[in-house]
């Protein structure tokens, strides 16, 4: 009788053990900087439900900054024409929006009087202040030259929202590329003072409204769904912020002196890329 070989898998099998050897912190944190993000937590009052709004606002920051990016990754994409660079920037956003919005779950269901708990700590802050946030706004075309006056005692901050407000917008982009892809946007929309908020074109809307009624799979048609899932979701961020701090303090006025739960129910009936979605209506 003879035996079978035995295998040599397990013995020729490559070591498989990570590194735990390094001279100094690991690639990790050098990469991350993992110990400097968990230093930035400081809560000013002893409620133990401070560091969750704290830590959670911190996090939508990080969104903001990411989506700031891929925006400005698909402006710059379209600019060149360049629609398959612009999609996938458009495409990751929408991952990266849903993960945005579900930042609030944490906060969603606090009870006024948790809320006061550590309301007091924030003073006159209010996200209305956050200068990303207003970057990721001006994108959208929700531009205003009244908006930069927050901004006026920090003058690298003012000067980087200023430069944004004068840029087109990621739709002023998007109208541009459709133009020199022979769509019949206006001259008007085109030459627009695009430091002012867009404001919806009904020859805009005949264009997507075209759109729509063509090819389904044409690069116009697919940029159009890539654009309205984006603004879905921005309007699905308003509104979860809307019902939490309608949750949260009812119709108080807010924190920084702003009209609370009544301003935010004006931007939450708004939708960005508007004619997207009246365009809808006439197909």
């Amino acid at each position: 009788m003879t035996s079978e070989p035995r295998s040599t898998v397990q013995d020729t099998a490559p070591d498989t053990a990570p590194n735990v050897q390094f001279t100094g912190s690991t690639p990790y944190e050098d990469y991350v900087r993992a110990s400097v993000l968990g230093d930035l937590q400081e809560p000013l009052s002893d409620d133990p439900g401070e560091m969750s709004f704290l830590v959670t606002t911190q996090v939508m920051e990080l969104w903001f900054t990411l989506l700031v990016h891929e925006w400005r990754t698909a402006a710059r994409a379209l600019r060149e024409d360049d629609l398959a660079t612009a999609m996938a920037a458009l495409r990751r956003s929408t991952y990266e929006l849903e993960s945005l919005n579900a930042s609030w779950k944490p906060l969603a269901h606090l009870t006024p009087t948790q809320f006061n708990g550590f309301r007091s700590a924030l003073g006159e802050a209010s996200g209305f202040q956050s200068a990303t946030y207003r970057r990721l706004e001006f994108l959208l075309g929700e531009k205003s030259p009244a908006m930069l006056v927050p901004y006026r005692g920090a003058p690298a901050v003012h000067a980087e929202l200023e430069k944004a407000l004068r840029e087109p917008g990621l739709y002023d982009e998007v109208l541009r590329h459709l133009a020199r892809r022979g769509h019949a946007i206006p001259r008007a929309v085109l030459d627009r003072d695009v430091a002012e908020r867009y404001a919806p074109d009904p020859a805009v809307e005949e264009v997507w409204q075209r759109v729509y009624e063509g090819d389904q799979n044409a690069e116009a048609c697919r940029l159009g769904e890539a654009l309205t899932e984006v603004a879905e979701l921005v309007w699905r961020w308003r509104n979860d912020h809307l019902v939490a701090t309608r949750r949260a303090m009812g119709a108080k006025v807010g924190t920084g002196g702003s009209a609370g739960v009544a301003w935010l129910e004006k931007r939450a009936a708004k939708h960005v890329f508007p004619e997207l979605w009246t365009a809808r209506s006439r197909v």
